[in-house]
């Protein structure tokens, strides 16, 4: 995030500058979402995997076609994240043993899959407990040593910032990828399918002792979440102040700035602490991610729930563990081939193909007493990225030079409700699945 701050946007060609946060304002509407709507679904329902609502409101084949399409958006958004870890410990560490990437990627993914096949779900809320206190303490730290380094009094540094030419906020052509309504209703949605429809997310919220609990979680999540991403936007616009105050050339992935500056114009101590940061931070969402690929994949695709035998439980789930592992090592190393673009723009744009299945799927069966034909289910959540794909192509042309952002991701979702309301028919009343 930090590094996007000054990187081009590429449908307008100017900085994104602190367009970003016009996201996490539409996050807050979508948090809300999830806190009165979609918890209490779930406690309801006693749920252990959420796509198990699926089953019971849409049919069979719904449920399995959510679960795969949850298995592949988390295996991206985690791979993504492991990558950006994997990248600055070579950048900053092993290129200078001359360790391969590869090698890199395998060190980093064995030491989560030591402590997440040892403990589980209980390791992992405590983990990242102590890992969101070394991404908290690095990136304060950091704000602090940048603005040192900058001769910036941390009363003067909010006044600083805003007055730069890093500090723009909102944005209102509409032809642009960060035009405020775009950003702000993508923001609720990527909110939305995100967390509230993510197993990973869900599972720790589900582990609290009562649905109160897990609802008081979530609010405090939301303030903090938007108090840390204004200090991560600030943290970016003084990276880039102090690069052209220094006159220092600006290395050709804004993921590189922070580690590249970090490491070698900042001094010991900044850089310990971004290593730090940012290993915890990836650490944070890679564990839980690998552990809950493991458990949905038992529980929606081996069905646990009627295998009696302990030990064979155990032998499966060690072994999609394992398999969840190379699968990840196997999608950074592509990652690394074919990105050319941020890794938080990445994350983003990959959830816009990939989870608008999911919303399209948990929508339709919230807000309508209709129930699909269940066998026609998976062919219409694969044709939708399909589809969005091809439209986002050419969509320059088709629509007088609009391009989509990251609101693809809601016309995915609607071209899966209209699949589905087309392929379905209403039950009569007191005969229609758990809405």
């Amino acid at each position: 995030m930090p590094g996007a701050v000054g990187a081009l946007n590429k449908s307008t060609g100017a900085i994104n500058q602190f367009g970003y946060f016009q996201l996490i304002l539409g996050h807050l509407v979508g948090y809300a979402f999830i806190i009165t709507v979609l918890l209490p679904l779930y406690y309801r329902m006693n749920l252990v995997s959420i796509y198990g609502y699926l089953e019971k409101r849409l049919g069979h084949f719904s449920y399995k076609t959510g679960a795969a399409f949850f298995i592949l958006s988390r295996t991206i958004g985690a791979a993504f994240r492991l990558y950006l870890a994997a990248a600055v410990l070579q950048l900053s560490i092993f290129d200078a043993w001359n360790v391969p990437f590869y090698v890199t990627v395998i060190v980093t993914i064995l030491l989560i899959w030591i402590y997440t096949y040892r403990g589980g779900i209980k390791t992992i809320i405590w983990t990242d407990s102590f890992q969101t206190l070394f991404l908290i303490s690095a990136l304060i730290a950091s704000v602090v040593l940048v603005s040192g380094q900058l001769n910036i009094s941390l009363f003067d540094l909010s006044s600083t910032i805003s007055e730069s030419k890093y500090s723009q906020i909102f944005f209102w052509d509409p032809k642009g990828n960060n035009f405020f309504f775009k950003q702000f209703i993508s923001g609720a949605f990527i909110a939305i399918v995100m967390t509230g429809l993510d197993q990973d997310l869900m599972q720790k919220n589900l582990t609290c002792r009562n649905i109160g609990y897990a609802q008081k979680n979530m609010f405090w999540f939301t303030v903090v979440l938007v108090f840390v991403n204004i200090l991560f936007l600030s943290l970016g616009a003084l990276l880039y102040m102090y690069a052209e105050v220094k006159g220092i050339a600006l290395p050709k992935r804004s993921d590189d700035l922070y580690p590249m500056l970090a490491v070698q114009h900042f001094g010991t101590i900044t850089g310990i602490f971004f290593l730090l940061g940012i290993t915890a931070s990836s650490y944070a969402s890679a564990d839980s991610a690998l552990a809950s690929l493991t458990t949905s994949f038992c529980v929606d695709f081996l069905n646990f729930k009627d295998i009696a035998d302990e030990k064979k439980k155990v032998k499966l789930k060690n072994m999609a563990h394992i398999g969840f592992s190379v699968l990840l090592l196997v999608v950074i190393v592509i990652f690394k081939l074919i990105n050319d673009d941020s890794v938080v723009n990445s994350v983003f744009k990959a959830a816009g193909y990939t989870y608008g299945p999911l919303l399209g799927l948990f929508f339709f069966g919230l807000f309508t007493k209709r129930v699909p034909t269940d066998k026609w289910v998976p062919y219409i959540c694969i044709a939708s990225p399909i589809l969005c794909y091809i439209l986002n192509l050419y969509s320059a042309q088709l629509f007088d030079g609009y391009t989509f952002g990251f609101e693809i991701l809601l016309v995915n979702g609607a071209f899966v409700f209209l699949g589905l309301w087309a392929i379905s028919k209403r039950l009569e009343d007191g005969h229609a699945r758990l809405g």
